[in-house]
């Protein structure tokens, strides 16, 4: 063993890492991003889920009543209904995960010791299911409230009912399989492109495709659209085994599906190309696309509840595209609401398509320097 040789070498991988400046900021950044997003961004004690309030009685007790549900934090109105339709229309959409019906006749069943709230929640997440029922701990009379701090047992039946939706039985895999087609085709559609152009460098077709009178739009476009037939199969074969093995409905248009899957592959696409168009070799295009699919399954709601987040958290997932299609695969396939329903998240995921596929044009030069 010459240990002068060995120093050596290990001294020429310290400076060729320190060039590298990919890999310089995985070592750096993936520590710190693991740390800011499990300790800091993700949080299961939801607070501030979207809500509202029907509040069909208009008494005292009855704002009372719904004063002290929101003093929880559990909920935050974002929404107004005038009646249980209004606010079933509204979890269908999306728009709120949690409603709570005062009735009109909210006097008489509290003093009759019946179920004098219902609280509707959209049990698709069941973490935002559990949530809600807590909302059913809070007492309506002073005994009940005197049962809880006694530990005695109550004799009356609880009187703020949590009513479950699209979910009832609480089984994970109708909040999973959906998402799941979300992130194959994120770890799929951004690596496959991420290393096309890329490839063709090193493969020595580069040369080719400048002596082609093709333009950087065609060869751009041209890139994606192969890979957009294989993130279909890949929707099919995921949706085909949610069906057959965990019963996971689709309530809504199975067009929709598929057409919420494009919008999703083409965002990927593009944004894999502008990787491409970035990376100097398939290598550093693979650790750029690590970059992507880390944030993106934590932050998206896939894994961690997005109402957990903090504030700052959310809107650094809103440029995420996982984001919006989990709100549209789920919307559809949980819910039963349509594309056009959701026409927000449908924009936000069109506009980014635009944007990264003008970028990756804009970079790509036909040119080997």
């Amino acid at each position: 063993m010459n240990w002068r040789r060995l120093g050596a070498i290990m001294l020429k991988e310290l400076r060729q890492m320190r060039r590298d400046r990919i890999t310089l900021a995985m070592i750096v950044g993936i520590p710190v991003m693991q740390l800011v997003l499990f300790g800091y961004a993700i949080n299961l004690n939801l607070r501030g889920l979207d809500a509202v309030i029907v509040d069909q009685a208009g008494t005292g007790a009855s704002r009372a009543l719904v004063m002290d549900l929101l003093a929880t934090g559990v909920i935050r109105p974002t929404s107004e209904a005038a009646t249980p339709q209004e606010a079933m229309e509204l979890l269908r959409r999306g728009r709120i995960s949690v409603g709570v019906v005062v009735p009109a006749d909210f006097e008489r069943r509290r003093a009759e010791g019946r179920e004098a709230v219902q609280v509707l929640v959209d049990g698709s997440d069941t973490v935002v299911q559990s949530a809600a029922i807590q909302l059913a701990q809070m007492p309506l009379d002073s005994s009940s409230y005197v049962a809880q701090l006694t530990g005695a047992r109550e004799t009356t039946p609880r009187q703020i009912s949590v009513v479950a939706f699209y979910n009832p039985e609480r089984r994970s895999a109708v909040n999973i399989v959906p998402g799941l087609i979300g992130v194959i085709l994120t770890m799929t559609m951004v690596l496959f492109t991420g290393v096309a152009i890329v490839r063709e460098r090193e493969r020595g077709n580069m040369e080719l495709l400048i002596a082609t009178p093709l333009s950087r739009s065609e060869l751009m476009i041209g890139k994606v659209l192969p890979y957009a037939a294989i993130g279909l199969i890949q929707t099919t074969v995921v949706l085909a085994l949610g069906l057959t093995l965990f019963k996971v409905p689709i309530r809504g248009s199975a067009l929709d599906v598929y057409l919420a899957a494009v919008l999703l592959i083409l965002a990927n696409l593009t944004l894999g190309l502008l990787i491409s168009t970035k990376a100097k070799s398939q290598f550093q295009a693979m650790q750029m696309t690590f970059f992507v699919f880390l944030p993106s399954i934590l932050l998206s709601g896939f894994m961690f509840p997005f109402a957990g987040m903090p504030r700052i958290v959310q809107w650094i997932a809103e440029i995420l595209p996982l984001t919006h299609f989990l709100r549209l695969i789920r919307g559809v396939m949980l819910r039963g609401a349509g594309l056009f329903e959701l026409w927000p998240d449908v924009l936000a995921l069109i506009a980014f398509t635009a944007v990264m596929m003008t970028l990756a044009i804009s970079r790509f030069r036909k040119r080997l320097d």
